[in-house]
């Protein structure tokens, strides 16, 4: 079973930043994808941006090109997203996501679609709130 904790979020101003980092552990296939998403009250929630282990990286909602990034860190199964610029429409809770699979292109695909529908395994959430 495949466990996510998400860490970073909180408070900011408009045009501040965060990171979010997703651990994760317990992957027993050769491929994963990992991913974030938004989950705004009264909308449903969306993918962000997500990443296979090969490297398949998607930049899914339009609203966050050139603002926000993912990238794998240091620690193995570790995911980072890094939040430029927020704007008051950024509040939400943020979620990471996984799935994993024994066929990579079937991992690079998940990636570039960045559906919640597509990943098993969530982290518990991290809320942002960018307000002045």
């Amino acid at each position: 079973q495949v466990q996510l904790v998400e860490s970073g979020g909180g408070l900011v101003q408009p045009g501040g930043s965060l990171k979010l980092s997703c651990q994760a552990d317990g992957f027993s296939l050769d491929y994963n994808t990992i991913g974030w998403f938004r989950e705004v009250p009264g909308k449903e929630r969306e993918g962000l941006l997500c990443i296979s282990s090969s490297n398949g990286i998607t930049n899914h909602k339009d609203s966050v090109k050139g603002r926000f990034t993912i990238s794998r860190g240091e620690a193995e199964h570790t995911v980072d997203l890094q939040m430029n610029n927020l704007q008051p429409e950024d509040t939400g809770t943020y979620f990471c996501a996984a799935m994993q699979t024994r066929v990579r292109t079937v991992s690079e695909r998940r990636a570039l679609d960045c559906a919640p529908s597509d990943f098993r395994f969530w982290g518990q959430g991290a809320q942002v709130i960018v307000s002045s």
